[in-house]
């Protein structure tokens, strides 16, 4: 993140600058707003009561389009009803689990619209996850059910004897229209899209009787240390996003959402889908990102509004100029990470004029939006917060004399908490010992509770932050949110490598931070130009992409404090500049199979941007 500048400071009049072009969203805004904070844990509430309301408002307009598939609400309507129906028939109910295993297409959008229906919590399992890590991810939730696009089908075949899960529980979507086709399961599978064909269209009865306490999906995430934690995502938070960055995005039915980020995160299933249903608008959806592809979907689907996170914008503004960038109808966006070095350059470059930036975290019960359209925040917090002083070094907050915390002043660096209340909850994970390791007591006065963010951010003022960096064990490389432990686990199985330290580095005119591995190895092994290729090879079939390690360190020894923590804080200041050590550092260059020494040209080039991390 930049240095702050007086410019990127706000106060009254700055904010009053901006209410001009802020009315024309207040009663819209006004409307989600009541809808997200008149509620309580029993109040009917969630996506599913959400979508019918869409439906009803504009039932023959496009809900989805998707490559050269188009589905209007009454149409997905009636898919997911089709679901919803069948599971009920298997013995679903409400407080049960399904995994849902699916890249992003309409299979999966209709999968989470039922599982809402009936109150079954929809396990958004990561797509790209294999063997060891999707074994404890599905396993965790207990799910009675998994629903598997034939794309994920080989993982899942890997592992399938390791899932607590009777054989006649696994249900397959072809990869295909299966709306059209439903294609032939598998052996093992039983085909989804087929066996739904007998069940009603109508919408279930128990959409009204699902409650804002119940759960609505786990999001898994990488928390702060080990492997992916299974976050639940309520009801009530989701209608909570719903009435706010739902509304504050101020779609209507002419709108088209395009959206390219994976529906098992929370910024593509809730953020950008929240003012998608908001507004019963229509939902433009991509598998994956696709630099080269962007604005000619954007074309295609003539959208008028992008989801994004940093990283996404970064490989748009790195893409040579094209006459598809301009002359399209996309004046929003809404998404995170946005950096401030190129915000000004992305908006004059692609003609956006709202970049409704956000910061929001699965389990936190803190969020803040750009809804006044400052540039480089995350904009504003109706929710009760505060942003304190922290010591990285003890990595614990700063107290006073008295033992209370103290805050940071405007234009200060802090961590950012979020106080517990009964609108403000922490829904937490599935481990309620994790969840006693987040929460801070008696912080400024007895009996008060906060949600530790484990994010440093700075106090701009008038309730608005910037984002500065992450603590802990985790950092953010690729849009994605990488377990420290997770890699190190994988790593340290290596045959030569005994240890493995694991951090975050920051590479130049990049989003993030990307991987770097500090290793040590056996006795008496070496690395030779075979194990270089090897290890690249073992990394990439055991680890998803973004998190393979782009930098590795070959340390004598592993420093550590005097309670055998590893010593992170110099590792990540030293980084891989040859200079700063005597020891060998590689580097896995991008499109690369091996990992090559990292010598005094590699690294001028990758400072200089040469290379497109």
């Amino acid at each position: 993140m930049s240095q702050t500048t007086q410019h990127d400071l706000i106060g009254i009049a700055d904010v009053a600058a901006k209410i001009p072009g802020f009315i024309s969203k207040v009663p819209n805004l006004l409307s989600g707003l009541k809808q997200a904070y008149l509620r309580t844990p029993n109040t009917p509430a969630g996506l599913g009561i959400a979508f019918e309301r869409a439906v009803k408002r504009n039932p023959n307009g496009n809900a989805l389009l998707f490559e050269d598939q188009k589905y209007t609400y009454n149409e997905l309507n009636a898919w997911a009803n089709q679901i919803a129906h069948y599971c009920l028939s298997i013995g679903a109910q409400k407080g049960d689990v399904i995994a849902v295993m699916v890249e992003n297409r309409p299979e999966l959008v209709a999968s989470i619209i039922a599982l809402a229906k009936i109150g079954v919590t929809a396990a958004l399992v990561n797509t790209a996850q294999t063997g060891k890590v999707l074994v404890h991810s599905i396993n965790l939730v207990n799910p009675i059910a998994l629903i598997a696009g034939e794309e994920c089908r080989e993982a899942v075949d890997e592992i399938r004897n390791d899932l607590n899960l009777a054989a006649d529980r696994f249900h397959w979507f072809a990869d295909q229209a299966t709306r059209q086709n439903a294609g032939t399961a598998p052996q093992g599978f039983i085909n989804l899209a087929s066996v739904i064909d007998e069940f009603p269209t109508f919408n279930p009865a128990t959409t009204h009787s699902v409650k804002g306490k119940d759960g609505l999906f786990y999001i898994y995430t990488s928390g702060t240390t080990g492997l992916p934690k299974a976050v639940i995502f309520t009801n009530s938070r989701w209608t909570l996003a719903y009435g706010t960055y739902g509304h504050v995005l101020n779609l209507n039915e002419q709108d088209v959402m395009y959206v390219t980020l994976p529906l098992y995160h929370a910024t593509g299933t809730v953020v950008c889908w929240c003012g998608v249903i908001a507004g019963a608008a229509t939902l433009a959806l991509r598998r994956k990102f696709s630099t080269s592809s962007f604005w000619k979907d954007v074309k295609k689907f003539d959208a008028s509004a992008i989801g994004y996170v940093g990283e996404l914008c970064r490989y748009l503004m790195d893409a040579p100029p094209s006459e598809l960038e301009k002359g399209h109808r996309v004046k929003k966006m809404i998404g995170n990470g946005m950096r401030p070095n190129i915000w000004d350059k992305f908006k004059e470059r692609f003609g956006v004029e709202e970049v409704l930036e956000l910061y929001a975290s699965s389990e936190g019960n803190v969020g803040f939006s750009n809804v006044f359209n400052f540039d480089n925040t995350v904009g504003f917090s109706p929710t009760p917060y505060a942003i304190i002083q922290f010591d990285k070094e003890k990595n614990e907050p700063i107290r006073d004399k008295k033992g209370w915390c103290m805050k940071v002043k405007k234009g200060e660096v802090g961590l950012l908490v979020g106080k517990i209340t009964r609108r403000s909850p922490f829904d937490g994970y599935t481990d309620a010992e994790k969840n006693k390791s987040v929460i801070i007591k008696d912080m400024f006065k007895h009996g008060d509770s906060y949600f530790n963010t484990g994010d440093l951010v700075r106090d701009i003022g008038f309730r608005h932050a910037q984002f500065v960096d992450r603590l802990g064990d985790t950092f953010r490389w690729k849009g994605e949110n990488v377990s420290t432990t997770e890699v190190e686990n994988i790593v340290s199985e290596y045959a030569k490598i005994a240890e493995a330290v694991v951090y975050g580095v920051e590479i130049p005119n990049t989003n993030g931070r990307a991987g770097m591995a500090a290793i040590t190895l056996a006795d008496q092994a070496a690395l030779d130009a075979a194990d270089c290729k090897y290890m690249a090879a073992e990394f990439k079939k055991h680890l998803p992409a973004y998190a393979v390690p782009v930098f590795l360190r070959v340390q004598q020894k592993v420093e550590t404090t005097g309670t055998f923590k590893y010593q992170k804080n110099k590792l990540k200041e030293q980084a891989y500049d040859p200079s700063q050590t005597d020891e060998r550092i590689l580097v896995l260059l991008p499109n690369s199979e091996a990992y090559c020494d990292l010598t005094a040209d590699i690294l001028k080039n990758i400072q200089a941007y040469k290379y497109r991390f």
